[in-house]
């Protein structure tokens, strides 16, 4: 059999620079796996669902510096389940491939079996669909999914190939070669403008979000640019890596429900500027700071996609170009800063210091997760990856687990439930060796956590903590707020399994906590280099709900 187009799409990946790819088996892409098998550079991991695959293509796309993540599903219910990972893409703005298999030419219009338009279905998580009718059209659309992916507001971009087309030949068919990528620059007078802002501000504040996240150097190009103009940075929504929370010019995380004395601090501010932060109602603290539409405040949005600035906020100064370049042009000028500024940065960080000492009261019910991520933040690696699952037990992971450079945090920002297990499968592929820990709750944790067999078959060997109690604890916490005295457990309580048992199960090791006794020893065995995957179940306490809230007993 000559060349055929399966193995001209697999061709086109690696020449994308595509090394792992992550997919739920189907028989409607069968050509493209056939032909995965020449050409090795290409790795294919096999998940558990598609849930779990499409989401450590999201993490993939985290760790790859702007390169989108790939993911391979079949047509129908292959594509619905995937659907989570498309969702926290676009909503979270990585850049992410999901290639389909979709039902033969001759079958399409006549509802055959799992049959689905995908330009209709896709058509709000996407930022693309393209569809593959001819094997002429297969290179090119791989590199121009790839194009779009990566280019301007990151997300995803979908590529349905036909089965019947996968198998034809492509022998004659030339490879499309990767579309150089076109990164918008600041404008000289733009960084004029910036400039003189950042000059006069008594009390900017810089919030800096995914579209700066890059590798080392990027990120120790933001320290530099902190340290030179004296400015206080704070990392956003579900991105506390960007910054280092133990330097000085650190001013907090500004993630959902910023603490009150904090917040009440950076409303002072006479200068904000979103550095690489897209902006949402989370980070705004539901659309208040900065005001929607009109910021109460000088407002400078840097953002490389034109389409996304002055969208929602009116900006005064409205930046189309990559954040990295912007932190370059001004780290070339000559700072100047009012004297009273580092009096305003030593204020935000004493209030975020005082917020994150590592101290906890028992709970009567079971152990207050704040111990245990004490317990965790001493014992991470320097290069740890540490990732989240969605729900009020991450609020005790963004208080109590400080990071340093060169430690990696990945979670769902739109907060989508089952990340946690999936991006640390991934983040173990990726950096082999390294340790990688995954927090996920007792719901997040049986969405997703069949992914731990994924694991095993691909020898990958996280750390699963699951703070287990019992119940869906954010909806419990709404409910709570929302319909004060009315019972609740009928709509959020939860029947679990022993986590350990269920992750020997697996073949991974099982670790019970059950009460701060166990913290330390769980842990120091739990971390300890391994070859397996690890489970820790947590019997964790119902009342203390979040990391600065306790319930009535």
């Amino acid at each position: 059999m000559g060349r055929s187009v399966g193995r001209l799409v697999a061709e086109s990946l690696a020449a994308q620079g595509v090394d792992l790819m992550y997919c739920v088996p189907g028989e409607s892409f069968l050509g493209l796996t056939d032909a995965l098998v020449d050409v090795p550079q290409l790795r294919l991991v096999v998940c558990r669902h598609e849930g779990g695959a499409a989401y450590m293509a999201v993490a993939d796309g985290r760790m790859r510096a702007g390169r989108a993540g790939v993911c391979l599903v079949s047509r129908g219910p292959g594509v619905s389940n995937a659907m989570i990972g498309l969702h926290t893409a676009h909503h979270d703005a990585v850049p992410m491939v999901l290639l389909i298999g979709q039902v033969e030419r001759r079958e399409r219009g006549r509802m055959a079996l799992q049959e689905h338009d995908y330009g209709k279905l896709l058509a709000d998580i996407t930022k693309a669909v393209i569809n593959v009718d001819l094997p002429s059209q297969a290179s090119e659309a791989v590199a121009r999914a790839f194009h779009l992916a990566e280019s301007g507001t990151p997300g995803p971009v979908a590529v349905v190939f036909p089965e019947d087309v996968l198998d034809e030949a492509a022998d004659d068919l030339p490879l499309a070669k990767p579309r150089p990528r076109a990164t918008p620059g600041p404008s000289p007078a733009q960084m004029d403008d910036l400039a003189q802002r950042l000059a006069a501000a008594q009390r900017p504040l810089v919030l800096v979000g995914g579209a700066m996240d890059g590798p080392p150097e990027t990120l120790d190009s933001l320290r530099r640019f902190a340290e030179a103009w004296s400015l206080p940075v704070s990392p956003t929504h579900r991105r506390p890596h960007l910054f280092d929370s133990h330097h000085p010019n650190y001013a907090g995380y500004v993630g959902n429900r910023v603490q009150p004395r904090l917040m009440a601090e950076m409303r002072e501010a006479d200068l904000l500027i979103a550095l690489g932060e897209r902006m949402t109602d989370v980070v705004s603290q539901s659309w208040t700071w900065p005001t929607a539409p009109d910021p109460q405040m000088p407002f400078v949005h840097v953002w490389p996609d034109p389409s996304e600035l002055n969208r929602v906020w009116r900006a005064d100064l409205a930046i189309c170009a990559d954040p990295a370049a912007v932190v370059e042009a001004l780290l070339e000028r000559k700072p100047s800063h009012p004297s009273g500024r580092l009096a305003w940065i030593a204020r935000l960080h004493a209030i975020h210091r005082e917020l994150t000492v590592p101290s906890w009261e028992a709970a009567p019910d079971g152990v207050n997760f704040a111990a245990v991520c004490v317990g965790v933040a001493e014992r991470m690696a320097a290069d740890a990856v540490l990732t989240t699952d969605a729900g009020n037990f991450t609020s005790f992971v963004h208080r109590h687990i400080p990071f340093r450079p060169g430690q990696i945090f990945l979670g769902s920002a739109v907060g989508g439930m089952g990340a946690g297990m999936p991006m640390a499968v991934a983040a173990s592929i990726r950096h082999p060796g390294r340790q990688v820990i995954a927090v996920a709750g007792d719901g997040g944790a049986l969405m997703t956590g069949n992914e731990i067999a994924t694991a095993m078959r691909h020898q990958a060997a996280p750390v699963l903590l699951i703070p287990d109690n019992r119940t869906y604890g954010s909806i419990g916490m709404h409910h709570e707020n929302r319909y004060p005295g009315r019972p609740f457990a009928n709509a959020a309580d939860l029947v679990n399994p022993d986590f350990a048992a269920w992750g020997r199960a697996f073949g991974a090791e099982g670790f019970t906590i059950r009460t701060e006794d166990d913290i330390g020893p769980v842990l120091d065995a739990a971390l300890a280099p391994r070859s397996v995957p690890a489970v820790v179940h947590v019997h964790a306490s119902a009342l203390q709900i979040t990391a600065f809230r306790r319930r009535k007993g």
